[in-house]
């Protein structure tokens, strides 16, 4: 039997998206639904990768099944491909099972040629408008088909423009028109060294190849590294009768979602032309008018759109991005599919959409991916700053949020500045597919052109950046390097801040704030927390990070490094003297300093954090990282310490380590200087039992030792601790619970777990160092090499992103098993960078871990990954349950 390549929008149902690509399926389904659709039909995205299997050609089955299809789709419109007089005129379009929107090629108007031309202006009796689509498919499939860069047609175009005072494309007159398709057709041979092919099905069968062809383009490639879209899957194209937006001021086109794609508000949104394209719309040629205009210049139309744009939110179950034309009066649908949404506008449309019953719950928290709350968390622009800064411009507030950066005119300036460290702002009179490597180098993008739904508000949406679209009055000359703002002109490398919010476009740089979350965020997070079984703690130094952990959700600290105590300019010459201490009494002098700043500091985070849990890992860095290198420094220490300079530096010298990550670090430390360890868990139960007694809270403080290899190590360093604390408890006449564990971070440690759990009252994973010592990668210099090993595909991810599960995972799942062999209260958790990561957290989740701890912003990440594992696995339960039902096992 014939493999099916080609199938008409009549066989098709959105299921198929695979197969048919999201394009496809949506216009399959939209015509089932009995939507007013053009006809047509789609081929597969199976094809696209047997075209590449060919050899980039299409083959005879193809070829016959397009000819098939094209009867059946002159049949259905009442036009013919082949007749001039009454031409059956197509649109070819990319279609992936993804939406990947901007990332690949488009091409209307195709069957127009010279003789077809003349028989649709006389067929429309609106010359004007046949050759107007006739100059932009020639320039469409030249840049598609072709690859002539689009320059040298909207540099004639710009000429005719200029020469004539137009501001606008449809000022252009017939005999403007028919000059630039003559123009255009010269242009097309001097590039190309061929004329303009004038056999309709010639044109058709060179746009399916180069719409299977634009799968590989390098915006297409670069896009789903991004979103994480396999290449494997091919893009399906879809060919449909044409419908046209320009045959005057009773016709148009636009782009509208069913809900505000900024803020998730149940309002459709959108953007329309009158006598327009679509490409008019996304390119920002023409300032577009809001959705809501339409109802004023054409009622019906929009009252038929507003009941479609509903039903089919309904039917999808989402957020819908719908695109249409106009033509004399009628409304049609090109395209409709989920639309792409800002962070802040996914969470309110999906608990709003739990809220309409059109989804469960566990189906919200789903839908939301947890990159997107990353960007929910980013900082705005201070409130007294902004109320300060200069204001130059305001435009269309296409994407929310707040940058500042070195303004930069070109993608390849941008990704320069990039790497040399520079925060980027591009700006453009417009953006196209081209500019997508520019806007992922940038903080934010600013356009002169362009409306809401323009390319680069969309791509802008979609990767998490601010951008401020439409600011007409920014003269942007790229050639020059500069844009002009009214009197003021600013040139590359100036600096200027945006607020993709607001529109508002400011000189300088402005200070930011952090993010205020409520509302629907709160509702969506109690969901997340209704669902999810992993605990999440954050990593807190400081009772002002035990705060913010606290505000986005935090179950506890599940790891406060004491060293990052010490840093502050008021603590740091103490640490310095008791390092540097001569004798044991010398130093528990200084000791004795410390130890009521972080007493108090421990007394204020148990106090914040009441009954919730706070692990504090007792001292772990190398003790170089605390001396002095400044030479004023190490002058004041030497008065400070009655020492003479030289006999300073040369104690200095003497604590120099070839390897110091390797080195006197740690538990180490202890077992040289046990009295320092001592001094720390002195402070943490004082405070501890300070804080019970001022709160009434039950407090458990949690001790770590960290960087133990050996079972005797622990135990001997855990004596001098319950030892001290001992002391504590008969000095207070007071107790309180408490718990020793160890950081598990030393291979060696994990593969001993058995013994070491025997001493332990928790193992918490410490995935960065257990990463760097697994792999024998210094975390400090591996970024010089690390990036070569993941652009060949030699390791992948970078392991200190996410979890190594082949190699480091086997020995953190080995050392679970192993610890709780011995102790089976053992509580296992995760302290490292991982501890934030979704991908890593999926893993913790299915080996038993009990909680994950990471940074304060990425609590709310961590909490929704966890949730989306725990429905992920309880989705997977049910299926076998239901299979073993079905079988009769159970």
């Amino acid at each position: 039997m014939t493999k099916q390549w080609v199938y008409r929008f009549s066989e098709g149902k959105k299921e198929q998206k695979m197969l048919l690509g999201g394009k496809g399926a949506n216009l399959a389904e939209m015509t089932n639904l009995g939507l007013p659709i053009p006809p047509g039909f789609t081929i597969t995205t199976e094809s696209c990768i047997h075209y590449f299997d060919e050899g980039r050609t299409l083959w005879t089955a193809i070829q016959q099944q397009i000819d098939s299809a094209l009867i059946d789709l002159e049949n259905a419109v009442g036009k013919s491909f082949h007749d001039p007089a009454n031409p059956l005129l197509v649109s070819v379009r990319s279609g992936a099972a993804f939406s990947m929107p901007g990332m690949m090629d488009t091409i209307l108007n195709l069957g127009l040629n010279d003789a077809s031309v003349a028989g649709l202006a006389e067929q429309t009796q609106n010359p004007t408008f046949a050759f107007d689509s006739y100059r932009r498919f020639i320039q469409m499939f030249a840049d598609v088909v072709k690859s002539v860069p689009r320059i040298h047609f909207e540099a004639i175009l710009d000429t005719v423009k200029n020469e004539n005072g137009y501001q606008f494309d449809n000022q252009l007159t017939l005999e403007d028109l028919t000059q630039l398709v003559a123009q255009y057709k010269a242009v097309y041979q001097r590039e190309t060294g061929e004329t303009f092919p004038q056999e309709p099905l010639d044109q058709l069968h060179q746009a399916v190849q180069a719409v299977f062809s634009s799968w590989n383009n390098e915006r297409a490639i670069l896009y789903r590294e991004i979103h994480n879209i396999s290449h494997n899957l091919g893009t399906a194209v879809t060919v449909q009768s044409m419908v046209f937006g320009n045959r005057g001021n009773d016709s148009g086109t636009g782009v509208a979602f069913t809900r505000n794609p900024a803020t998730g508000e149940k309002k459709l949104f959108g953007e329309f032309l009158m006598n327009a394209q679509g490409e008019d719309v996304v390119a920002g040629i023409r300032t577009p008018l809001n959705i809501d205009t339409l109802e004023e210049v054409m009622p019906a139309v929009f009252n038929e759109f507003k009941v479609i744009a509903e039903k089919l939110e309904n039917h999808y179950a989402d957020m819908q991005d719908i695109e249409f034309t106009i033509e004399k009066g009628k409304l049609y649908l090109l395209q409709t599919r989920n639309g792409k949404r800002t962070a802040a506008a996914a969470v309110a449309v999906a608990v709003d959409l739990a809220d309409e019953g059109l989804i469960t719950k566990e189906e919200a928290v789903m839908r939301i991916e947890t990159g997107q709350l990353d960007k929910l968390l980013h900082p705005t622009f201070d409130t007294k700053a902004l109320d300060e800064a200069a204001l130059l411009a305001t435009g269309l507030g296409a994407s929310p949020g707040a940058a500042s950066g070195h303004i930069y005119f070109s993608t390849a300036d941008a990704e320069a500045a990039q790497k040399d460290g520079l925060p980027v702002i591009l700006v453009r009179r417009e953006t196209s597919p081209e500019d997508l490597a520019g806007m992922m180098s940038s903080e934010g993008i600013l356009t002169a052109r362009g409306g809401m739904t323009s390319h680069a508000a969309v791509v802008a949406r979609g990767l998490g950046k601010c951008c401020v679209a439409g600011c007409t009055v920014a003269i942007i000359d790229e050639d020059n390097k500069t844009v002009v703002i009214d009197d003021v002109t600013l040139h590359q490398g100036d600096l200027l801040s945006i607020d993709g919010a607001t529109g508002r476009v400011y000189a300088g740089t402005i200070a930011k704030q952090n993010p205020t979350l409520g509302g629907k965020f709160s509702t969506f997070m109690e969901w997340v927390n209704e669902m999810k079984v992993l605990q999440v703690k954050a990593n807190a130094d400081s009772p002002t990070d035990v705060k913010q952990a606290l505000s986005l959700g935090a179950e506890g600290v599940g790891l406060c490094r004491t060293e990052h105590m010490f840093f502050h300019k008021d603590r740091i010459p103490v640490v310095r003297q008791m390092i540097l201490s001569r004798t044991l009494d010398e130093r528990k002098k200084y000791l004795s300093e410390l130890l009521g700043m972080q007493r108090q500091d421990f007394q204020e985070m148990f106090a914040l954090l009441q009954d919730r849990p706070m692990t504090v890992r007792l001292l772990d860095p190398p003790l170089h990282e605390f001396l002095p290198t400044a030479h004023a420094d190490k002058v004041a220490l030497a008065e400070a310490m009655g020492s003479t300079l030289v006999g300073l530096e040369a104690h200095i010298d003497s604590l120099h380590e070839v390897n110091p990550m390797l080195g006197h670090r740690g538990c180490r430390l202890a077992v040289t200087y046990p009295e320092i360890y001592r001094m720390q868990a002195r402070a943490i139960i004082e405070g501890a039992i300070a804080a019970a007694e001022e709160t009434g809270s039950t407090i458990t403080p949690e001790i770590m030792i960290p960087l133990v290899c050996d079972v005797d190590e622990l135990r001997y360093v855990k004596a001098e601790i319950v030892a001290e604390i001992e002391e504590v408890f008969s000095e207070k006449a007071a107790t309180i619970p408490y718990l020793i564990g160890t950081m598990i971070e030393i291979p060696r440690a994990a593969v001993t777990s058995d013994e070491i759990a025997l001493e332990a009252d928790f193992f918490s994973f410490g995935t960065n160092d257990m990463t760097q010592m697994g792999f024998g990668f210094s975390r400090d210099d591996a970024g010089k090499f690390l990036q070569e090993y993941e652009d060949k595909g030699l390791l992948k991810p970078n392991p200190f992103h996410s979890l190594d599960v082949k190699g480091i995972g086997k020995l953190v799942k080995l050392s679970a098993r192993l610890g709780r062999e011995t102790n089976p209260c053992l509580v296992l958790g995760v302290c490292g960078e991982h501890g934030g990561d979704p991908e890593s957290i999926a893993f913790f989740s299915s080996i038993g871990l009990d909680y994950v701890s990471c940074s304060p912003y990425r609590v709310p990440i961590a909490r929704l990954a966890s949730a989306q594992v725990a429905i992920k696995e309880n989705k997977a339960k049910m299926s076998v349950e239901k299979d073993a039902m079905l079988s009769g096992s159970i």
